[in-house]
């Protein structure tokens, strides 16, 4: 990787909505190991990111960082990973 190349880090979630205009939200879900009891949990993130390819809800996509687009937008949806069953 050259030096005017930045690492982008992506995440990977299922569209819960798309009422906004070319903007979805995309709920990331992820398991981490409870402190004291060690079992492990579930728990997910709900992000805003920008939508150029026209993703529906149940969709799972792929999301990148980017600057921010707005108040609460800082992802772009790079890929649509798995189309929902409609």
């Amino acid at each position: 990787m050259s030096e005017n190349q930045k690492q982008v880090r992506t995440l990977q979630g299922r569209v819960v909505s798309n009422k906004m205009d070319k903007t979805v939200t995309v709920l990331v879900e992820r398991q981490v190991q409870h402190g004291l009891l060690g079992k492990i949990i579930r728990r997910s993130t709900k992000l805003h990111a920008q939508d150029d390819l026209g993703a529906n809800e149940g969709d799972v996509v792929r999301i990148a960082e980017c600057r921010p687009l707005s108040k609460t937008k800082h992802h772009r949806v790079v890929e649509i990973v798995t189309r929902a069953n409609v």
